[in-house]
């Protein structure tokens, strides 16, 4: 509407950043806000000063800015005169005591919730609720929007049914108008990565045959909406049952003290990989084995006995991006002795060797020091969480 201002508080630099604060908003003539900077700079309030000062009342934001937000200034919204009306989440799952959070503190228990799941290469959302028409459902990106069609498959290409509380391999049946065209100068990888998987023949010129393979897992319950999982690539097996990284981690966070958890996969010589579960505190909030125990409980709990952490390590802090994303490679790579890659561009490199003295002395104390990982085991460490 004419009286509205909307922010979308996000990098510019990707691909929310490009459609919701400059082609979206411009096309619409939209009253916006553009903020460039650390999010909680110089203090974890500022968000909700801005809003306040500049009369925010759509707000649009990502799970990574919300958990952070949630970390480290929990109380700071109800500091402040604002109300949104409308608020968004984008770019990645968002664990449903996130969204209560975003919901109760920074909505104020009014505003609705739009969960969005897209892509880069899709062009706009794919999965959505309609504000005010259907219901808000934490953690949930709802149905396909208008004209989309997701279907989940298994890995054997039989359709997961809705309801079943299977994961699978999240698609799409059709075609659509937003979806690009191709990789430029690489067709055959276009349909490798996107289509070959669960393409029905090869030589097929009927849009049926070829559903588009999305790369993400995803549940479906029995009302249709999607919980979507994270990537595929994020999984980890544990002696035959896959377990998704945001499955682990959203078990993790309905621990009281955490602010943030993150899930890698560690070698194991009986059950092939194990779960390892790194956590950050609230601010104020002692480390104690106690937490531990309550992760270990909450996970058994969630999920069931077969998810149970090998470890669980608190940590001062999450080796990020500047963006704020978790870099689950580099924990993998700790967890596993491993090479931990380029950090320089990290946000906070320096965490990365406080981390590394801090589990690496205490799993050697422990007797614990891993075999020398196949070359094939150091590219799947190395790869691990490379989507972000």
């Amino acid at each position: 509407h004419p009286e509205d201002t909307y922010w979308c508080f996000a990098d510019i630099g990707w691909i929310t950043g490009h459609s919701y604060i400059v082609y979206g908003p411009l096309a619409l003539g939209t009253t916006s806000v553009m903020y460039e900077g650390v999010p909680t700079y110089p203090d974890p309030g500022r968000p909700w000063r801005i809003a306040e000062r500049l009369g925010v009342n759509i707000f649009h934001t990502a799970p990574t800015t919300i958990r952070m937000l949630r970390k480290v200034g929990p109380d700071e919204p109800a500091k402040y005169d604002y109300r949104f009306k409308h608020m968004t989440t984008v770019g990645e799952p968002i664990e449903p005591d996130v969204w209560r959070w975003y919901h109760e503190s920074v909505g104020k228990g009014e505003a609705v919730i739009v969960d969005t799941w897209w892509q880069t290469e899709n062009g706009g959302f794919l999965g959505s609720t309609l504000p005010a028409l259907q219901p808000m459902k934490p953690g949930s990106c709802g149905p396909g929007v208008l004209g989309i069609y997701p279907v989940i498959y298994d890995e054997q290409g039989e359709v997961v049914e809705a309801g079943s509380g299977r994961a699978g391999n999240i698609c799409i049946r059709n075609p659509w108008p937003g979806i690009f065209q191709g990789i430029w100068g690489q067709p055959e990888r276009f349909v490798q990565t996107y289509y070959e998987k669960y393409c029905r023949d090869n030589e097929s010129k009927d849009w049926h045959d070829w559903p588009y393979f999305a790369g993400d897992g995803a549940v479906q319950a029995a009302d249709g909406y999607f919980r979507i999982l994270g990537r595929v690539d994020d999984v980890i097996n544990v002696a035959g049952h896959r377990l998704g990284t945001k499955e682990l981690e959203s078990a993790t966070i309905t621990v009281d003290e955490i602010a943030e958890a993150a899930a890698v996969p560690v070698m194991d010589e009986i059950r092939g990989r194990a779960v390892e579960m790194y956590v950050a505190l609230k601010p104020g909030v002692d480390a104690n084995n106690e937490i531990e125990q309550k992760v270990q409980k909450a996970i058994e709990t969630e999920i069931g006995k077969i998810a149970r952490p090998k470890n669980v390590w608190i940590v001062p802090d999450m080796p990020k991006t500047r963006s704020g994303k978790i870099m689950r490679r580099v924990i993998a790579g700790i967890s596993n002795f491993a090479d931990v890659g380029d950090v320089t561009t990290l946000a906070n490199p320096e965490i990365v060797d406080e981390i590394r003295e801090q589990v690496q002395s205490e799993k050697v104390a422990r007797g614990e020091i891993p075999r020398e990982l196949s070359p094939e085991e150091m590219e799947e460490i190395k790869a691990f969480g490379r989507a972000e």
